[in-house]
């Protein structure tokens, strides 16, 4: 009766044990799921944060965005000094890739980045050493406001500019390891609205509008633009010579109609007046 007694009470004892050492496993693998899901979701703020874009080279700056069975979103974005990976690359400016891809045996789906200076492709090493940023991904929505429908839409069509806000989903499960306790976890899913701070650059900002201030000079004239090549009415040293025309941006006014320069030694006309 004794030792009935003794087994009940090991048989109770081991239960116990099998339920804490199940439950702390559940909780750990719980808070290493929500620990990747929000380095996750910081580094695509950070990116997005930081995104540029110019018009007149959009074939570099194209903003991409892919829903369905493999999501994916690429953009061009100066990231911080702070950012992963940011010693293995000499410029800031970079192209970001962010794809949900399956790797392993057990099919596991997983969030990686991929980074390429702007004006390189993609290196060995990014190609088939992608940064994880989560695994065992169920679910990832990229999604962009669109201020003609005033309503969230799953693709950016408009290839000269940027969308002003995007909304992102991501939903993780469990590890696969750890499958057999995924029916005590349910999904964890994140959504956050990024407002995206900057604007695609215009092109007549970025390399200048015909006729505008600043250019290359010209000899003759003002500065290729608004630049005046008249100016005052040059004066010779013993003598007027009206209506000249001034100094230019870079060139030799024309000494003016009438009175003799130059102590009266050079007639009047159209002489070279040399820029002061």
């Amino acid at each position: 009766m004794a030792i009935a007694i003794f087994a009940l009470l090991i048989a109770a004892v081991y239960s116990t044990w099998v339920v804490i050492l199940k439950s702390a496993q559940v909780g750990q693998a719980a808070a290493a799921r929500a620990q990747r899901e929000r380095i996750a979701i910081r580094t695509l703020e950070d990116s997005l944060t930081c995104i540029q874009s110019f018009q007149a080279s959009m074939k570099y700056y194209s903003f991409n965005v892919t829903n369905g069975e493999q999501p994916g979103l690429s953009f061009v974005a100066r990231v911080p000094d702070i950012f992963p990976r940011d010693g293995k690359f000499d410029s800031n400016l970079r192209r970001l890739t962010f794809t949900v891809e399956t790797t392993g045996e057990d099919s596991e789906r997983d969030l990686v980045l991929r980074q390429n200076p702007i004006l390189m492709d993609l290196d060995t090493d990014e190609q088939q050493i992608p940064l994880v940023l989560a695994r065992n991904v169920k679910d990832f929505i990229v999604e962009c406001w669109d201020t003609n429908a005033l309503d969230w839409v799953d693709g950016w069509d408009s290839t000269n500019s940027l969308p002003p806000m995007v909304r992102i989903t991501l939903a993780l499960a469990l590890d696969s390891k750890s499958s057999q306790f995924n029916s005590a976890a349910p999904v964890l899913t994140i959504t956050r609205e990024i407002a995206v701070p900057s604007g695609t650059l215009p092109t007549t900002a970025q390399t200048g509008a015909p006729g505008g201030g600043a250019g290359a000079l010209n000899p003759g004239g003002g500065r290729n633009g608004n630049g005046n090549p008249n100016g005052p009415n040059g004066n010779g040293p013993n003598g007027n010579a009206p209506n000249g025309n001034g100094r230019g941006a870079n060139n030799q006014g024309n000494g003016g109609f009438g009175g003799n320069r130059q102590g009266g030694t050079q007639p009047g006309g159209f002489g070279n007046r040399p820029r002061p």
